[in-house]
């Protein structure tokens, strides 16, 4: 996509006082690689702002207020919606230059950083004083901390440890109408005012963009412990998931992947698996040494049900990993056998999961387009991905029809249309089947609020 330049040479003079040369990028051939993310849709932004701190992105959002110019906040481009995309152009304020620990203190349990710290900087900091942050994106070696809260991207460990709005103790942020503010608290308890810290946390980018955050840390597990289940079908995986969440033994991780990617990585590996193999799940448990093997023996029992074929837990760290092959092989093998495939993460309760199962089977077959499931089972997080080609001329045809009935599909399972992607432009269309009218006027008048002039990441979120 494509616009019309839109900046006046008076704002970028501007902008050019508040930034050093090296913070600001102006030619059109510098600025493509900030126009996209991993949704694969494009618009160049006009220029490409990279402040260091939380004075420099205030005068830069006021700078835009006064000349009412589309501001979009960019961390990595790591996300699957297109929140990230300046679809009017306009100027992308990245954060990638902004990766300074602010405070650490171990003793409270909290860290504040700048939101263009990567997932896996942060942690291995905080490692060195025997604590993690539990939200754990897949792409944590690369994406931020801010496109982590922009996002509220979790990953497996929120099955026990929960998403970044339960991990975030308070924030320091610039509205879009350019005031500053700060939210939230320093301890694990505060109830004064309403929590804003939450507000912002999954709001994509369209209400403040976020300078500082305070992360709550977990101290790290003596150890973990890693379990393969492989079941004849999937309601006896489905019910082994529902039997180990009612127990108090919580895993960290509980993965599921289905048939069909059971098939996709014995023809892409030699990694085998029991002929009859329906459905497999990848238990994680994490905990004090000492406990650890009652865990596993407990987890096993409870796993145990007639659809069990195989249960093999890992007795050193060359066995998990090996165990966790058979998981990792599949995402290579997606990307190899389609490349144009869509990735939606809907979520579903988890009795509801073989349902969406057996719907999305009878939706493959009906428009012919294969669709492979894998996901958090823990959470009903399920990632369903549409095998599509666009060289294929039925499947060209069938595809919006195919993923409209998946997201209804989903509904009518009581279930959501996100639970760790967001909505910015490919769900938008279907904002409104989730959420009822008043909410969605209570949530414009929300953004109204904070910018009210919507420079900050228009035409997102919002149906229509």
């Amino acid at each position: 996509m494509s616009r019309e330049k839109k900046l006046t040479p008076e704002f970028v003079a501007a902008l050019a006082d508040i930034l050093t040369p090296e913070q600001l990028l102006t030619e059109t051939a510098d600025c493509v690689a900030y126009g996209y993310d991993n949704s694969r849709i494009q618009v160049t932004p006009d220029a490409v702002a990279f402040p260091s701190n939380h004075d420099e992105v205030l005068a830069v959002v006021q700078l835009c207020n006064r000349h009412h110019v589309p501001l979009t906040a960019r961390g990595r481009g790591t996300g699957t919606t297109g929140a990230s995309v300046p679809l009017r152009g306009g100027l992308v304020l990245s954060t990638e230059q902004m990766q300074d620990v602010i405070e650490l203190n171990p003793d409270d349990r909290y860290i504040t950083v700048q939101p263009g710290l990567t997932n896996q900087a942060m942690q291995n900091i905080v490692a060195a004083h025997g604590y993690f942050w539990p939200p754990d994106p897949s792409s944590a070696a690369y994406c931020s901390i801010g496109g982590n809260l922009a996002y509220n991207s979790a990953g497996p460990r929120a099955v026990k440890y929960g998403t970044p709005r339960e991990n975030v103790l308070g924030l320091r942020a610039v509205t879009g109408n350019g005031d500053s503010i700060r939210t939230g608290v320093f301890t694990t308890k505060g109830v004064v005012g309403f929590d804003l810290t939450r507000l912002l946390i999954g709001s994509e980018g369209t209400l403040a963009i976020i300078t500082e955050a305070t992360l709550k840390l977990s101290p790290l597990a003596e150890d973990k412990r890693i379990l393969q289940a492989i079941y004849s079908d999937i309601e006896s995986a489905t019910r082994a998931v529902a039997d180990i969440m009612k127990q108090p033994i919580i895993p960290c991780a509980l993965e599921f992947i289905d048939g069909r990617a059971i098939d996709l990585i014995r023809q892409s590996s030699d990694i085998s698996f029991p002929d009859a193999a329906g459905a497999m799940l990848m238990i994680e448990l994490d905990g004090a040494q000492q406990h650890l093997d009652a865990d596993v023996e407990k987890i096993a029992e409870v796993a145990n049900n007639s659809g069990l074929l195989s249960l093999t837990a890992a007795k050193t760290t060359e066995e998990a990993t090996a165990l966790w092959n058979a998981r990792k092989a599949l995402s290579p093998a997606l990307r190899n056998v389609a490349p144009n495939k869509i990735n939606e993460d809907i979520v579903v309760p988890v009795s509801s999961i073989p349902a969406l199962i057996h719907g999305l089977e009878q939706l493959a077959e009906k428009y012919t387009i294969p669709i492979i499931n894998f996901g958090h089972a823990g959470n009903g997080n399920i990632h369903v991905n549409l095998l599509y080609d666009p060289n294929n001329p039925v499947q060209a045809e069938n595809i919006d029809t195919c993923l409209e009935q998946v997201f209804d599909l989903t509904l009518k399972l009581k279930g959501s249309l996100s639970g760790e992607h967001g909505v910015g432009i490919s769900k938008q269309p279907f904002i409104d089947r989730e959420l009822d009218p008043t909410s969605l006027q209570l949530m414009q008048k929300i953004k109204n609020d904070f910018d009210p002039n919507n420079i900050l990441n228009p035409d997102k979120l919002f149906p229509g």
